[in-house]
């Protein structure tokens, strides 16, 4: 039986859980009607709790062959957010996902996956995503080099900066704990949706958690699964202060590979966060990914050209940071890359270099 109206959904992503177990309980303690529904990764198992402010409903184990988000989704999350849905009772729910975890493939999965039974988004609506940050250790964390450390206390290859920046790049609020520095407020703005709210997480309410902002805003760009979406990065608009920059490098040129591969170091390393897409002669037909962030960037592939809606091949990529001679370094970096028209159409190599990364041709 499907409840009349979609029952609201916030969003609870974090890096931290002592920081994620206070916001958390800040909603609850809004009063009834609100449930939360809290996940932790172990090796092997989820760990699943359900809770209002005064009562613990659920509280259990779910062996997982893959410790794995993809695999908690399908298995027990999906479902339980459709159970408690259907039940009608819950006014609110909050989901606070797994220390570390990303937000989109669970957005993905909230607007467009199914339990089985309904579809999601017959159910819940996403009213909210809410990033829990450490203020003192923002910026190193977004941008210094440190990797995640997994559930089993190992280290893994994903950097803490990668991690927090797909945190933020969904955020509607950011709640930080401690002093945020000026400089890193500043680069909060550069890397936040336009509208994304900054509070501080001790004196953060229920009302605050639990606002609808998602729904509040009317820029296109902004909608739920686009903010994460390579194909549109831009910048956040914020002001170029106190040493933050934003470089918004746009133009219809392709990347040539071998030049690429020689400069990759001085375009993509340091302490950035950099988004966009690009393409190759190599490769006209392709959209290439350039995730950076962490100490690391990442490059791939994430679809084709539309030609049908009157897609051209282009270039842009949106990269900030706050070092004194970054700018210049990448923005020379950049335009030492670019393939000249010449070069493009000359292109006939059976090989680019970028195999690794984009696949074979």
């Amino acid at each position: 039986m499907r409840p009349p109206v979609t029952l609201p959904v916030t969003l609870l992503t974090s890096m931290d859980p002592v920081l994620r177990d206070s916001a958390t309980a800040a909603a609850l303690w809004g009063g009834p009607g609100t449930v939360l529904l809290r996940y932790d990764l172990a090796p092997d198992r989820l760990h699943r709790l359900a809770a209002e402010f005064d009562r613990v409903l659920e509280d259990v184990d779910v062996p997982l062959e893959h410790a794995c988000l993809g695999c908690a989704l399908r298995e027990d999350v999906l479902p339980a957010v459709a159970a408690i849905a259907r039940a009608g009772r819950a006014e609110r729910l909050v989901l606070a996902l797994p220390v570390t975890a990303e937000p989109l493939a669970v957005l993905q999965a909230l607007t467009h996956g199914t339990d089985g039974a309904d579809d999601l988004a017959d159910l819940v609506t996403v009213t909210g995503v809410v990033a829990v940050a450490h203020g003192p250790g923002l910026l190193e964390d977004l941008l210094g080099d440190e990797l995640v450390v997994g559930a089993a206390g190992e280290e893994t290859d994903r950097a803490v900066g990668e991690v927090l920046a797909h945190q933020l790049d969904e955020a509607d609020l950011v709640l930080v704990d401690g002093e945020l520095p000026a400089r890193s407020a500043v680069l909060l703005d550069h890397v936040t949706a336009p509208g994304c709210v900054v509070a501080d997480l001790l004196a953060a309410d229920a009302s605050d958690l639990l606002a609808p902002r998602r729904l509040a805003t009317a820029d296109p760009v902004a909608e739920p699964l686009r903010r994460s979406d390579l194909r549109a990065a831009r910048p956040s608009g914020a002001d170029d202060r106190l040493g933050v920059f934003t470089l918004d490098l746009r133009t219809p040129a392709p990347l040539h590979p071998g030049r690429l591969l020689e400069e990759i170091e001085a375009v993509g390393a340091g302490r950035l966060r950099a988004r966009g897409f690009f393409w190759v002669p190599s490769r006209p037909e392709v959209v290439c990914a350039w995730d950076g962030a962490g100490g690391q960037l990442s490059i791939g592939t994430i679809g084709t050209w539309d030609a049908r809606r009157g897609e051209r091949p282009r270039t842009r990529l949106v990269v900030t940071g706050v070092d004194e001679g970054d700018a210049e370094r990448v923005s020379a970096a950049f335009e030492r890359i670019l393939a000249t028209p010449a070069e493009s159409a000359a292109w006939t190599a059976p090989e680019d270099g970028l195999e690794p990364w984009l696949g074979d041709r």
